[in-house]
């Protein structure tokens, strides 16, 4: 007796997620009788790698929801102009935002009042790509490696400069986190844009720097600056000979400049996940992972849940580094 209840509980639940999700997209199909369209919002320029990774998701996603996926750009403030329209759109699954570490993980950590909560006023989705930032030094700088940097760090505090491209982007957060883990002193130089810092780097004025693996792989192939290590976790495929900073002498250091997509909260977890179902199958098509892979991003697609987790893992790793460094962002 206690199984057959058992088992008529189960259908009644499996039926009633079942009713939900058709009821949710019954609501959504309602609303697209006028006008079958996906919004993506890309809260940064046309061009830049945030636009290039929604603008390749968007074929794959209009043919398998057989919506109209606009790309549309709303840069300005780092990001977070885009997103906070996004935050205030209806949450029907019709609206999207192509978040990073920028708009959804440092600003919100470092800047007072964090101008939206990446994880309470939006719906994280999945995580769609991640690149490595690169700790690169220049041809004339005497450490050859991390372990070497560390200790001549040590030996003179405040002697070493390191630029980034920009303040409070993922270059310089590198840096930040760089000082926290492995407690040296180190004086950070910002740049405006990547290559005036590799400029300065490849001629001695700084010593050491960080910037986006993708951007600074030709000089480094060519001799002009040395890679001492990537940010991620893992090695990077297309650059398998430089180590990460964790092998390299900062255990547990870990640092991707990620992208990923979110929706207004309150958008029907029936269809999010449906949202994140089609996605995560585009990313692991063949054809997905090759572009990805020559844009400099490695494809990620994960559950909405992961999503959330790592995002609230960075967005606390970020206010820590921010208050042991005395770094705001206004």
């Amino acid at each position: 007796m206690n199984h057959l209840h058992h088992v008529h509980t189960r259908r009644v639940t499996l039926k009633s997620l079942a009713l939900a999700t058709l009821i949710a997209w019954s609501a959504l199909a309602g609303a697209q009788t006028a006008d079958k369209t996906l919004r993506i919002v890309v809260p940064y320029p046309p061009g830049g790698t945030t636009d290039l990774l929604a603008r390749n998701l968007a074929p794959g996603l209009q043919q398998r929801t057989g919506l109209t996926v606009v790309i549309e750009n709303k840069a300005g403030a780092g990001g977070v102009i885009g997103s906070q329209q996004v935050s205030k759109a209806a949450p029907d699954g019709r609206t999207l935002v192509m978040g990073t570490i920028a708009s959804h993980g440092i600003i919100p950590a470092l800047q007072s009042p964090p101008p939206y909560d990446p994880t309470k006023d939006f719906v994280p989705v999945t995580l769609v790509a991640s690149t490595p930032n690169v700790l690169l030094a220049s041809p004339t700088f005497p450490a050859k490696d991390v372990k070497e940097l560390i200790a001549l760090a040590k030996a003179k505090p405040g002697s070493i400069n390191f630029g980034s491209t920009s303040h409070g982007g993922s270059p310089h957060m590198s840096g930040e986190l760089l000082k926290t883990l492995a407690q040296i002193d180190i004086a950070h130089i910002p740049y405006k844009g990547g290559a005036p810092m590799l400029s300065d780097l490849m001629g001695g004025q700084v010593q050491i720097g960080f910037d986006n693996l993708p951007s600074s792989m030709s000089l480094i192939k060519a001799g002009k600056v040395r890679a001492l290590a990537v940010t991620t976790n893992t090695r990077w495929p297309a650059a398998p000979d430089i180590p990460t900073l964790a092998e390299a002498g900062v255990p547990g250091y870990e640092m991707s400049a990620w992208f990923g997509l979110f929706a207004p909260a309150g958008t029907p977890k029936p269809l999010v996940d449906d949202l994140n179902k089609h996605i995560v199958a585009i990313l692991k098509t063949p054809e997905m992972q090759q572009k990805m892979l020559e844009l400099g991003a490695q494809p990620v697609g994960d559950s909405p849940e992961q999503f959330a987790a790592y995002v609230r893992s960075d967005n606390k790793k970020w206010q820590e580094v921010g208050k042991a460094n005395n770094i705001k962002l206004n």
